[in-house]
């Protein structure tokens, strides 16, 4: 475990801006954790040596206020998925949803290796520890300071 935390951490702060596309319509519907995703390009784009799993961060919508969030890069073992992807949870309640809106994060630390459950319950309830995990980490002075080095956009700009 040591050695992908040290591998996840050679990547971190790790940038990335890019388009809201919609995913699998999990999250929400049979998690209880909206997510966003992002587009297969952007995917691509994360350096191919970043570990799968659980990271943390800053987020902001469009121009909108940031926000703690937690994000899982990987494969889903739980759904099988056969791409990789990357779906970013803010920790916030949002009116609507915002496919179509530029997406902006900043990772700032890594929690856990990606793995697969035995249940969606236990799933779930790993999810909610990620959260709270994130919650935690963010509050720390190392974590804020990066909150807002990324995130305010030049007016006219939409990339």
């Amino acid at each position: 475990m040591r050695g992908r935390c040290a591998a996840a951490m050679r990547h971190l702060p790790y940038f990335c801006r890019g388009e809201v596309v919609k995913g699998f319509g999990r999250g929400s519907r049979e998690l209880g954790v909206p997510t966003a995703n992002f587009s297969e390009q952007v995917v691509e784009s994360f350096p191919s040596d970043i570990p799968t799993g659980i990271y943390y961060g800053w987020a902001s919508v469009g121009n909108g206020d940031v926000h703690k969030m937690v994000l899982s890069i990987g494969w889903n073992p739980f759904y099988k998925n056969i791409k990789k992807s990357v779906e970013t949870h803010i920790i916030n309640t949002f009116k609507e949803d915002f496919y179509g809106e530029i997406l902006s994060i900043v990772i700032t630390g890594y929690i856990r290796s990606e793995k697969n459950f035995n249940s969606l319950e236990t799933l779930i309830s790993a999810i909610k520890e990620d959260i709270e995990e994130a919650k935690r980490q963010l509050d720390l002075p190392e974590h804020l300071k990066l909150k807002d080095n990324f995130f305010y956009l030049p007016e006219g700009k939409n990339h």
